[in-house]
């Protein structure tokens, strides 16, 4: 490293947000950027240690202590090859992964994690702006033909890997455009969607093939489409959202959090909304239930749209603040997360169990009941359990955001169709080496595969079933 000892003397410093009351009136991204100076200078805390824990934690295995040096050095080159080995789209995971590789990081252990996603971003960003990233098809085709459903991380990352492998691939999207989740489902806010459009130019322009408006299934049949390739890859996601089947969830104002966030996304992007479809917080005191990144990311639209007050509930408990004893570092720590969403204004909430959701003689919603909980052991299952703990009370609210989760039956019912096994826990069984499927020749990568996710895990999986599907042909 070129300053060995930088970690002694320089401190962690963040880019940090744009100020709240700007941020709040547009749909920019909310991060800022540190300038070059600082930004080599963050790098150069990066210590190489003997075992580098930041590479461990990563699902991608990224080298970071490698193109931390490069940055350091102000080798952008050599920074954006070493880090698109392993990351196919450091520009996504730069922007919105949990960085698990700080949490893994040892200066963490003194809270001073290197701001190894923040340059990551940096780097990625300089590669454009310096020319440095540019179309690189194969030398030569292999004359094999693979079919991607599903365009979101996952099968992005597949493509872009069994492209470069020299197979011609073609990739299904049952949406306008491409992109998936990260387009239509993660707020402008964190991700522009420029960036993924600037992406998918260089990819087409080595020779991805989109296909989009077509839904395989419905548009096209998955048989049809396991004759005309060599290969499938299976990559649709798990975009089905747990519903709350408390009394009163089918009011009108009750939504689930994708209606609002594929919505506002869209409209962002240009494309007309009829007023009577429109899903908006203006005006309104909003709930979001369910204390994950989605409801922030609903926290977060709700004030872009005007909304009076958000409330996020969750039914489990909080989080311990700062340290976890039971999840101590390298682990990834189960603590409370404060997001740049909440830091606009939000009351959160937990043990808190939804009862039933209210409206007026109107139809109209008024607010949610709800009772506080607690948890206690099963002495026969040893499940932990909610038990009432409080006297119901009521939430005032004219929209209710339900963000609970999501589950892939979608993905599971496609490949039933082909006959694809199941394992134990009714989940269509994936070899985990090699990503097929018991179908021969049909492969899964992502939340297709392996239930709701993070991007970076989504994108290790598509690289590793491009290196199965990679494999299989050639075995062929």
């Amino acid at each position: 490293m070129g300053n060995p000892k930088a970690f002694l003397s320089i401190n962690r410093k963040e880019a940090g947000y744009r100020p709240v009351m700007e941020r709040i009136l547009d749909y920019g991204e909310v991060e800022q950027t540190l300038n070059t100076e600082d930004r080599r200078l963050q790098a150069s805390r990066c210590m190489e240690c003997g075992v580098p824990f930041c590479h461990w934690s990563c699902p991608l295995g990224n080298r970071q202590p490698e193109w931390q040096d490069a940055l350091y050095r102000n080798d952008i080159k050599t920074a954006y090859t070493l880090l698109t080995m392993t990351d196919d789209f450091p520009e996504f995971t730069g922007r919105v992964c949990p960085a698990l590789c700080e949490k893994g990081c040892v200066l963490n252990k003194e809270h001073q994690a290197v701001t190894i996603r923040e340059n990551e971003a940096a780097i990625v960003e300089r590669a454009f702006a310096e020319g440095l990233v540019n179309p690189n098809p194969p030398a030569r085709r292999t004359g094999k033909r693979v079919a991607v459903i599903g365009s979101g991380p996952a099968g992005l990352a597949a493509a872009n890997r069994l492209n470069h492998a020299g197979h011609s691939v073609v990739v299904f999207e049952k949406n306008e455009h491409p992109g998936g989740l990260l387009r239509f489902g993660i707020p402008d806010f964190k991700l522009n969607k420029n960036i993924i459009d600037r992406r998918l130019r260089l990819m087409e322009a080595e020779g991805v093939e989109f296909r989009c408006g077509v839904k395989v299934g419905t548009d096209v049949d998955l048989n049809d489409l396991r004759k005309e390739f060599d290969a499938v890859c299976v990559a649709i996601g798990a975009e089905v959202p747990r519903d709350l089947k408390a009394p009163g969830r089918e009011t009108p104002g009750v939504h689930f959090a994708l209606e609002l966030l594929q919505q506002q996304n869209r409209v962002n992007a240009g494309v007309e909304v009829p007023a009577k479809e429109r899903i908006s917080a203006k005006g309104k005191h909003v709930l979001v239930i369910g204390g994950g990144d989605t409801g922030s990311d609903c926290v977060g639209t709700s004030h872009r749209q005007g909304c009076l007050s958000v409330t996020q509930i969750e039914i489990m408990p909080k989080p311990p603040e700062g340290d976890n004893p039971a999840t101590p570092w390298p682990y990834w720590p189960q603590v409370l997360k404060t997001s740049s969403s909440h830091l606009e204004g939000c009351t959160r909430r937990w043990n808190l169990n939804t009862l039933q959701f209210l409206r007026d003689e109107k139809g109209k919603l008024t607010g949610v009941e709800v009772q506080e909980v607690k948890w206690e052991k099963d002495p026969e299952t040893g499940r932990m359990n909610p038990v009432p703990a409080g006297d119901p009370e009521v939430i005032p609210a004219q929209l209710v955001l339900l963000a609970m989760g999501f589950t892939n039956p979608v993905a599971e019912g496609l490949l039933e169709q082909l006959g694809a096994e199941k394992d134990q826990r009714g989940n269509v069984k994936v070899d985990p080496s090699t990503m097929m499927t018991s179908v021969d020749g049909v492969f899964a990568a992502g939340d297709a595969a392996t239930g709701a996710s993070l991007v970076v895990r989504c994108i290790a999986s598509g690289r590793n079933a491009a290196k199965g599907i990679d494999a299989w042909l050639a075995s062929k």
